[in-house]
């Protein structure tokens, strides 16, 4: 296998890696440093591969923590719960809760993180012999997180003490209200706060101002599964029924894990031990709702991060967009393999029905989309006509082409306010400044994380919050505006060199996520020797060098894009970077790529 890796230092007044100043989608190639010495002593230690070892080095994996990087464990990473803020209180008020029978519900978000922490917290109370109801809001009648007509109907309906997931920390109103209903509420979220917590019986929450628990990045999912080793603890301390024969968390870190990878939270530390285990729990095909998930979509072994993130988790997220909000809570805590096909048969028509929309939306948006990214820094578009379930997909999409942090408005109509979801790009905080603008009074609700943001707006005032955004960011998109448009290639490669061999050595450091993507390599002056249309919008390629050797791959979601018309077009050479995949086909294995850019040779 010959692998060159790339020299260059990667930084802002070095050359383009490759000469590419910039690509057909406007991306500045860089690569990054790798220190000869840290290679080695990576390859020495560890016995990895040259490349596996670069890899490591390159990315800054210190050396003293290299074998908790390669081996993530939740002995050696798992944080002690206590030094969450107010995860005793929490634990012990839902060990009470256990013990004596007190009725209980739990209130989640409609989104996969939601619905995996959700679906935590009901499989451990079922274990323990007690019913948690779930709550999930209709996103379309009821909007984002906990209101006082939830707690209203959840006391309604005999609940003594809710405990909220991924949601809730910035509910003052709401918890104001359960609060004089005479409801208890537990608060356990993830999402960025600014003030002090809200009136609730514990709010656990790494990202609160006063925690020092160090695991700001946890999700929703994870700080549920630290919470329910809280409540073991609490439970063995106490001597409680039962506390003998304890729910084995071990067997909920599938869930756990799909939560961590689908809120886009980096793979590292505690979440790299999460997803690292996680997936071992995954191959059991023990949880009934993933199992038939994955069958549905026509994905049989599900193993991967990229099929928590690709294939699983927009069909779990598919009943909170544009269905009923309660089915991924109900999927992935069902233990009946009949309601499991049941549900992920919903979920599937669901999400086609999701894609169509979808594509409608980004039909519609383009256009004002490029014209709002000339006017301003932060880029707004929207309509009354556009479902709510589907903006933070079109964000997302249109935040790659852009390169500029991007807001999608839908709503219910002319008179209702508008809904909307953002996704920033790197360097700038979009939730920082959506929680600013709700405190300027721009907006009814709103706030998120540094990557994403959600927010609630009359239709009148959205001018006016495009000016207060784009104001309030200019300094951080400024500074970051190289490593918005920056695509880090870690290696050259040959296309032979693209064989299983590499993808074994590959799979010594991964999984790869957020904060430890997928290596990317540079293929120098190939030609594209065939190309297809599949599906509508990706694109199907044979990529051939200069002695003949090829590749097959595909570009998802390209026709629109000048990287979708280079492929069909075939014309002349082109730098291509790349991500080597392993293709399996009945019963065969080989490697293909899946194309991230492109670049014309010798422009």
């Amino acid at each position: 296998m010959s692998v060159a890796a790339a020299k260059n230092p990667g930084l802002e007044n070095a050359p383009a890696f490759m000469g590419v100043e910039r690509s057909l989608t406007g991306r500045r190639w860089r690569t990054r440093a790798a220190d000869l010495g840290a290679v080695e002593a990576f390859r020495r230690k560890f016995g990895l591969p040259e490349i596996a070892a670069r890899l490591m080095a390159a990315r800054g994996v210190p050396l003293e923590s290299a074998q908790t990087f390669l081996e993530p464990t939740l002995k050696a990473l798992f944080p002690d719960p206590s030094r969450f803020s107010d995860m005793d209180r929490a634990a012990s008020l839902i060990e009470d809760a256990i013990v004596s029978g007190r009725p209980a519900a739990v209130l989640a978000d409609y989104d996969v993180d939601g619905g995996s922490s959700a679906a935590q917290l009901v499989r451990y109370f079922r274990v323990r012999g007690r019913e948690l109801k779930i709550y999930v809001p209709d996103r379309m009648k009821e909007g984002y997180g906990p209101s006082a007509l939830a707690f209203e109907r959840l006391k309604a309906d005999g609940a003594e003490l809710v405990i909220t997931v991924d949601c809730g920390a910035a509910a003052e109103g709401p918890l104001d209200a359960a609060a004089n209903l005479g409801l208890d509420v537990i608060v356990l979220d993830h999402h960025l706060m600014s003030g002090p917590p809200p009136r609730a019986a514990a709010v656990v929450n790494p990202n609160r101002l006063d925690d020092h628990s160090g695991q700001g990045h946890l999700t929703a999912a994870g700080v549920v599964l630290v919470t329910l080793a809280a409540v073991n603890r609490e439970a063995r301390r106490r001597g409680s029924i039962g506390s003998n024969n304890l729910p084995d968390l071990i067997q909920m870190l599938d869930l756990a894990a799909i939560g961590t990878v689908c809120d886009v939270a980096p793979l590292t530390g505690f979440n790299r031990a999460i997803v690292s285990q996680g997936l071992k729990i995954l191959r059991n095909g023990k949880n009934a709702g993933l199992v038939a998930l994955a069958e549905n979509a026509g994905r049989r072994g599900c193993a991967s991060v990229y099929d928590f993130g690709f294939i699983l988790g927009p069909r779990i997220n598919a009943g909170g967009r544009v269905g009923d909000a309660s089915l991924a809570t109900r999927l992935l805590s069902t233990d009946d393999a009949d309601e499991a096909r049941e549900l992920a048969a919903t979920l599937e028509a669901l999400n086609q029905e999701r894609r169509a929309r979808e594509a409608e939306m980004l039909a519609d948006a383009e256009a004002e989309a490029l014209a709002e990214a000339e006017k301003r820094n932060v880029v707004i578009v929207g309509s009354h006509r556009w479902h709510p379930g589907v903006i933070g997909i079109a964000a997302g999409r249109l935040k790659d082409r852009l390169m500029k942090p991007t807001i999608v408005l839908g709503g219910t109509g002319e008179d209702e306010p508008a809904k909307g979801s953002g996704r920033s790009t790197p360097g700038v905080n979009l939730g920082g400044a959506v929680a600013a603008a709700k405190q300027a009074g721009l907006l009814i609700n709103g706030g998120g994380h540094a990557a994403a943001a959600g927010l609630t707006v009359e239709w009148k005032k959205v001018e006016a919050v495009k000016d207060f955004l784009s104001e309030a960011l200019k300094d951080e998109i400024a500074n970051a505006a190289g490593e918005a448009r920056a695509l880090s290639v870690d290696a050259i490669a040959g296309v032979g060199a693209l064989d299983l061999q590499l993808l074994d050595a590959l799979d010594r450091i991964g999984p790869y996520g957020q904060g430890h993507p997928e290596p990317v390599f540079a293929l120098p002056d190939v030609r594209v020797s065939f190309s297809k249309l599949v599906k509508d919008d990706h694109v199907r390629f044979t990529l051939e060098d200069a002695r003949g050797a090829r590749i097959g791959g595909i570009a998802f979601r390209a026709m629109r894009s000048p990287i979708g018309e280079a492929l069909m077009k075939r014309e002349g050479a082109v730098h291509a970077a790349v991500r080597a995949k392993r293709n399996e086909w009945n019963g065969n294995v080989s490697t293909e790529v899946e194309i991230v850019d492109l670049a014309l040779a010798g422009a």
